[in-house]
This record gives structure tokens, C-alpha cells and sequence, in this order.
């Protein structure tokens, strides 16, 4: 089963910024991810093969390569995921990180 990875956004407007900041950052922010995902993830598929929406748990991910990619991620997007978002469900694909580096972002800036 596919779930939208702004399933938890209930805000309209919000939820548009982040989805047109998504299309906006999406070549550049997906490649990032992706390459981190290669690098930390420990995945058994290459993160290229994967569609944004594939569950990078079912791919081979662990919770401690999440942990691994969580940090490359803040490294990378000089980001902090706060408490709340240090959960499975918001490393649980490229989709799901994308809208949480979207999120966190947009709140910084």
C-alpha cells in the first residue's frame, strides 16, 4: 500500500508550499537523498532503481542505517529533525525524506 507522504500535513496552504518547493528542489534534493541513501543506507537495491514512493525498509534499510541517514541528511541540508519526525514513517521512502527536508527548510527560512 502506497501512502502519500504528506499524509500528516492537514494545513492547505502548507501543503502547498511544501509540494511547490517539492517540484522546484526535486532534481537536486532527490539526487542528494538518493546518494546519501547510497552511501548510509546499507540498501539492497541501488536507491536509482527505487521509486520515490518504494519503502526503503522493504529495500534492506535498517533503524540504525536510518540513524546513519538521518544525520547525512541534517549534514548535507544543515537541518535538525526535531523530536516529533524521529519516527519510521518519515524515513520510509525518498518521497516521505524528500517532504521532510522540504519541511524543514521552509521552517528555517
Amino acid at each position: 500500500m502506497r501512502r502519500s507522504a504528506y499524509r500528516n500535513i492537514t494545513d492547505p496552504c502548507r501543503l502547498h508550499t511544501l509540494r511547490s518547493l517539492e517540484k522546484r528542489n526535486m532534481t537536486d534534493t532527490d539526487q542528494t537523498i538518493r546518494r546519501i541513501l547510497k552511501e548510509h543506507g546499507r540498501l539492497s537495491k541501488d536507491p536509482a532503481s527505487l521509486g520515490p514512493e518504494a519503502d526503503l525498509y522493504e529495500a534492506g534499510m535498517t533503524s540504525h542505517a536510518s540513524v546513519n541517514v538521518m544525520l547525512a541528511l541534517e549534514n548535507e541540508f544543515n537541518i535538525e529533525f526535531p523530536d516529533h519526525m524521529l519516527k519510521p514513517s518519515v524515513f520510509e521512502s525518498i518521497a516521505a525524506i524528500s517532504a521532510a527536508v522540504g519541511e524543514l527548510q521552509s521552517a528555517s527560512a
